[in-house]
């Protein structure tokens, strides 16, 4: 049996969360994780395992589901972008220290994509954090990475799951994990209080999210946020394509995916849920697996 690990994480919005149960899934059974390749948030939640960062990550994404997970996501509707992203990155600059990627303890890298020349970017150098900050760059959403002549946005524009970009070891299990599969939402039961829970702090966040949206000019903004649903809509439509063919055509040795029904883009709020939903997807594989 190899228990040597070459995990590959997608981007997915909030989705990318369950990589964490993913991780602490394979750890607990023994497995050693000797590599990461990650887009966006896959990016950066394997970026945070490799600093040995995970557990207090997980813990501050938790305090979301008790606070206002909205105060993070600081709206704008200029021409950056629908989020200024200045909040997210100070979040990100507790768990993610000023590091090489070649100083970290394990394999690493991070797909980005630069859109004045037109081709993939692979950070397995530099500076972890401004690796990270340019996977996460989402068009529309974050505002792009400026370096040098380039003009860095999230990977997940030609590469969601940088299958062909992982650095394997000897004698590993080459693992995916797909957060936005086409398949059923499968998910541990939940007592029905705890379930009552989550939909009230759901039905909660929704009416702050409109709230926030449409409390000036609320035509303008309505024609804004319909607008931003429509060009996101079509980007995750052509990410979600082109991940299809690339696992298809790089066959991992083992594939856990994960429904994209299980949550929307910025519901970072249902940590928690996400957190064991990943992990029950991990239990589903390996359990079914002979590796």
């Amino acid at each position: 049996m190899r228990k040597n690990v070459t995990l590959v994480l997608s981007g997915g919005g909030a989705r990318g969360i369950a990589h964490i149960g993913v991780i602490e899934e394979f750890v607990s059974r023994g497995y050693t994780i000797n590599s990461i390749a990650g887009t966006s948030m896959g990016a950066l939640v394997g970026g945070v395992y490799a600093v040995g960062r995970l557990n207090e990550f997980k813990e501050w994404a938790y305090t979301m589901d008790k606070q206002n997970a909205l105060k993070l996501i600081d709206l704008s509707f200029g021409g950056q972008g629908l989020v200024k992203g200045n909040k997210v990155l100070k979040a990100m600059k507790t768990f993610i220290p000023d590091v090489n990627i070649e100083n970290l303890g394990i394999k690493y890298t991070a797909t980005a994509f630069d859109l004045a020349h037109n081709n993939e970017v692979v950070f397995d150098r530099g500076s972890l954090y401004d690796a990270i900050r340019a996977s996460i760059a989402i068009p529309t959403v974050f505002t792009p990475v400026i370096s040098g002549s380039q003009v860095l946005v999230d990977g997940g524009v030609s590469n969601n799951i940088p299958i062909n970009n992982a650095i394997r070891t000897r004698r590993d299990l080459l693992v995916a994990v797909y957060v936005n599969a086409d398949i059923p939402l499968y998910k541990p039961y939940l007592p029905k209080a705890e379930r009552e829970r989550q939909h009230s702090v759901y039905v909660q966040k929704i009416a702050e999210l409109k709230q926030s949206l449409f409390k000036t000019d609320r035509r303008d903004q309505i024609r804004k946020y319909n607008y931003f649903n429509l060009i996101n809509s079509a980007f995750v439509s052509m990410s979600n394509h082109l991940a299809t063919n690339i696992i298809k055509n790089n066959p991992p040795d083992l594939l856990i995916e994960i429904s994209r029904k299980s949550c929307g883009l910025f519901d970072f709020y249902k940590a928690e849920e996400l957190v064991e939903i990943g992990r029950y997807a991990t239990k589903r594989t390996l359990d079914s697996s002979k590796h």
